[in-house]
């Protein structure tokens, strides 16, 4: 894109910032150039957000049926999915996905529970107080 197609849509997920992209000036090389946003972008962003908002959502259903851990509620409402916070984590996505279940949650040493902690950024207590509210509180 050339740096007068650069959108500057001042898109409210910017929040009256601007982003850095970069484009090509008059001589054809890539420049830095500042962003105010683009609509189509931000509609992708609130899409995306309200997908992690319904996943989030059916986490804390399966929690409170005893079906789902804490886990995954938290790794949805950070706005991760599995190979997200795998990559986080250092685990492999199919040891991950185990955690997601009550029992493979529960299963956790404190060396791994403060792995999943540091990768959602919250503490060892935070995780253990997630586990103890009630669903819909984390």
């Amino acid at each position: 894109m050339k740096i007068d197609d650069v959108p500057q849509d001042n898109s409210p997920g910017y929040a009256s910032e601007k982003r850095a992209v970069y484009a090509r000036d008059a001589g054809g090389g890539y420049v830095l150039a500042a962003s105010t946003g683009w609509t189509v972008e931000e509609a992708a962003n609130c899409l995306a957000v309200e997908a992690f908002d319904d996943q989030a959502r059916a986490a804390r259903q399966r929690l409170a049926k005893g079906q789902g851990s804490v886990l995954e509620v938290l790794m949805y409402e950070r706005r991760m999915d599995l190979p997200t916070l795998a990559q986080a984590t250092g685990l492999w996505q199919w040891r991950v996905k185990r955690h997601l279940s009550p029992a493979g949650f529960a299963g956790l040493g404190t060396a791994l529970k403060a792995r999943y902690a540091e990768a959602l950024g919250c503490s060892l207590t935070d995780l253990a107080d997630s586990c103890a509210a009630q669903p819909g509180e984390s």
